[in-house]
């Protein structure tokens, strides 16, 4: 049915285009370039871009799309000028020449799973004063996505915006120092280890986050003229600091945690300067949201990184019909499993180890095993199960690329269905290679320990040469980050809004309005959130530091309530103030929530500044404004909430168990359950 009912809309399509349109051509391309791609409306995109001479534009970013684009139809796309499908998730490579497409002057691919090289390949003529053509684009936002080392940036002088951020980029790119324009650059959360040397001479800089990575090199003396900028955040890097970032109190401490040797304050100096500070901070802003205006509302629209980006289930029974089709051309020892309803049998081995596995960002990974049922999988609620790493090979297609679900901070995370219908996603801890296995034991059997109904605990682990793969529960209805952008609505994908057990069970339901209804879920979550990341902190002598605490390690349940993962595994050099950094990444996750925008630096210190100004209710989410003004009031004393918990200094935010209190007592008849 599903070919027959594409025939027919395609049918449709072209007699539209045929009697209307004047790009009939092209609307032809971009019909076979999404041919593949579920959740593209051909007919009413059409019908918007039907009376373009030439399709200038294709922007459709968060429409839940997935599959993959047949890119090569639209090589031949000369007008093309914004190409925008963020916060979707679609996948594969992107081919070399569309960063030479000569028309295009901005790109945004955040938010998705798309990998490939970014270098510029000329399709013109060289002439000898020309030794290479220059890019056309402007603007280029590839944040959370599966993009690795091999970016090259020497042409791409025309740059002004450019976003890698989220990416396992690993080195820096190369070129940086060609891109004269560049006012906005960042490389947060790129696994950089790298000296940012190179950064230096980009002189137009006007925002550089180069924060959560391995950067080496001397603050200030490596780094672009920090008089002419107006955001900077070089956190949790390791540099060295010849003077005191007193100095440069206009970034704000939030800019220099855990940065490296020698940051630290001037307590006294930093108070007497506090005034000053506040005003600088407020004229900077307001200097950068004009500047960067277009560059915060295709942020707003990118998804999150993503750790468990969970795919339908109908997806999954294509991969288990394909297994043995695969076989056929895997380069690997083991051979498939045979379908068995949706369970799999075990499979012989052709020939011994080591095992390599290929993701789809390029890197590779090692099990240094010869046999791979030597590898034991112990499941932590289920001990008596006989799983080997062969089992897990053999769950995931050999740990195939189409079970991979994300390339996420610590390592890939694949999906799998092993014996008795157990759902599990196995994520390869890529930071633990060298941890001694009985120390990686001794920390999985501690974590399986802490139980709670808001974390995602885990389910087992297998230990196979120096990789370690740990075992979680897989969550179907995917992580906050997703549920939040990605969704049209920002509500959840329930069909009928009315069949919310949390609300009915709770008596809160007035008039089962969806927008009244997604005020009261979201609360809800805000509390499940908390009482998970107060048990870490409180319930046991020593806190359990999350480390990286984010919307993507929030995963919802199936009746949608929230579960922390990914606690526990950090293996941070620096320890100090951990649960005061949680807090803050809890309050900008309350943030979050409260403004359906993603929560970044900008959007933290604007939300800030709203509640300080008592115009708390201007950053709300404007789907959430259809309650009544009873629910406004409790939005707002929540946004409050968050306000506390980003408090620059570390030492005058609340502790989770505060914070759950307070949330509590926003809506204290909705929760009737101990604060543990």
């Amino acid at each position: 049915m599903k070919p027959l009912c594409r025939f027919l809309i395609f049918l449709s399509l072209f007699a539209l285009v045929e009697s209307s349109c004047t790009s009939e051509e092209e609307h032809v391309l971009v019909s076979k370039a999404f041919k593949s791609v579920s959740g593209f409306n051909a007919y009413s995109w059409f019908q918007t871009n039907c009376s373009q001479a030439h399709i200038t534009r294709i922007v459709l970013p968060s429409q839940n799309l997935t599959g993959t684009i047949s890119w090569g139809y639209l090589r031949n796309m000369s007008n093309l000028q914004v190409f925008d499908l963020s916060g979707n998730s679609l996948q594969g490579h992107v081919p070399s020449w569309f960063w030479s497409t000569s028309s295009l002057l901005e790109i945004n691919l955040s938010g998705n799973r798309f990998g490939g090289s970014i270098i510029f390949h000329s399709s013109k003529p060289t002439t000898q004063n020309t030794s290479f053509s220059i890019s056309s684009i402007q603007t280029l936002n590839l944040s959370h996505n599966r993009f690795t080392n091999s970016i090259q940036l020497s042409a791409f002088q025309n740059l002004k915006i450019l976003d890698l951020s989220n990416n396992n980029l690993r080195t820096l790119p190369s070129g940086l120092q060609n891109l004269s324009k560049l006012q906005h650059l960042d490389l947060s959360f790129c696994n950089l280890q790298s000296d940012v040397k190179p950064v230096s001479s980009l002189h137009s800089l006007r925002y550089l986050d180069l924060s959560n990575n391995t950067f080496t090199g001397n603050f200030p003396f490596d780094f672009p003229p920090l008089a002419t900028l107006e955001f900077l955040n070089i956190s949790y890097n390791n540099f060295t600091s010849s003077t005191s970032p007193t100095k440069f109190n206009n970034f704000g401490k939030s800019a220099f945690i855990h940065a490296g040797n020698n940051f630290t304050y001037d307590s006294t100096a930093s108070k007497t300067t506090n005034t000053s500070k506040n005003s600088a901070q407020s004229t900077h802003k307001k200097q950068h949201k004009r500047k960067s205006k277009r560059l915060i509302a295709a942020a707003s629209s990118a998804g999150s990184a993503v750790v468990l980006i969970l795919l339908s289930i109908w997806v999954l029974r294509i991969v288990i019909r394909k297994r043995k089709q695969r076989a056929k051309r895997s380069k690997w020892a083991i051979s498939m499993p045979v379908p068995h309803g949706m369970n799999v049998v075990t499979s012989r081995v052709e020939k011994s180890g080591p095992f390599a596995f290929e993701t789809e960002s390029g890197s590779t990974w090692v099990a240094d095993l010869k046999e791979p049922s030597s590898a034991a999988v112990v499941m932590f609620e289920k001990p008596l199960m006989n799983l080997t790493f062969k089992d897990l090979i053999v769950a995931t297609s050999h740990f195939g690329k189409d079970s991979l679900l994300a390339e996420g901070r610590f390592g890939p995370v694949y999906r799998a269905v092993l014996p008795g219908e157990l759902h599990v996603a196995i994520k390869v801890l890529e930071h633990a290679r060298d941890v001694d296995p009985d120390e990686s034991v001794a920390t999985f059997v501690d974590l399986s320990r802490l139980k709670h109904p808001n974390l995602l605990p885990l389910s087992g682990y297998c230990i196979a040469g120096k990789e370690k793969l740990v075992l979680y529960e897989y969550m179907a209805n995917g992580d906050l980050g997703r549920w939040l952008h990605e969704l049209p609505t920002g509500d959840t994908n329930i069909e009928d809004w009315t069949n919310d057990t949390w609300e009915i069970q709770n008596g809160a339901v007035d008039d089962g309005s969806p927008e009244k209804m997604g005020w009261l879920t979201r609360h809800r979550i805000a509390v499940g959130i908390a009482r998970g990341l107060a048990y870490l902190h409180h319930a046991r002598s020593k806190p359990v530091v999350h480390g990286h605490f984010v919307t993507s390690n929030i995963l919802l349940a199936d009746d949608f309530e929230p579960r922390i993962s990914d606690f526990g595994l950090r293996h941070d050099r620096n320890t100090n103030g951990g649960t005061e950094a949680d807090v803050y990444c809890f309050g900008a996750a309350l943030m979050e929530l409260l403004t359906g925008k993603e929560s970044t630096a900008e959007k933290v210190a604007a939300a800030r500044k709203a509640v300080r100004e008592g115009q708390g209710v201007r950053v709300l989410d404007e789907r959430l404004l259809l309650g009544g003004d009873s629910l406004v009031s409790e939005m707002v004393e929540t946004l409050r909430v968050a306000f506390l918990c980003t408090a620059e200094d570390p030492r005058k935010r609340p502790t989770m168990q505060q914070i759950l209190g307070l949330l509590i007592d926003i809506r204290p008849h909705q929760h009737q359950q101990s604060n543990s």
